[in-house]
């Protein structure tokens, strides 16, 4: 998973005209740990999208911009819009990750 590390970089990654997935999280965050521990397999399994990361304190004004007030947080862009976003309430576990994957794509 490529990091973004600013807004410039993050601006260009979601123009992007397929489905790009971004991981919100942040280095003190132990939820964003936990899901580090199963992610693989599932990003293994929807290779053919762009997975990229986000940390929320190196780049603020992106998790400003789109609501991300809890980590860890996967949102979904295409052409430019946020087209999805899972909260980390409901991302505890692979199942979360994969159902929501499945009716947003």
């Amino acid at each position: 998973m490529d990091a973004i590390r600013s807004y410039n970089d993050y601006k260009e990654i979601i123009q992007n005209k397929n489905e790009v997935i971004i991981k919100f999280y942040a280095d003190w965050c132990p939820d964003c740990s936990a899901l580090n521990h199963f992610i693989k397999p599932i990003m293994e399994e929807y290779r053919y999208l762009a997975w990229y990361e986000l940390n929320r304190d190196e780049v603020p004004s992106a998790a400003d911009e789109n609501d991300v007030t809890g980590i860890p947080g996967l949102l979904i862009f295409k052409q430019g819009k946020k087209t999805a976003h899972l909260h980390p309430l409901n991302a505890k576990s692979p199942g979360d990750i994969r159902t929501f994957l499945k009716k947003q794509l």
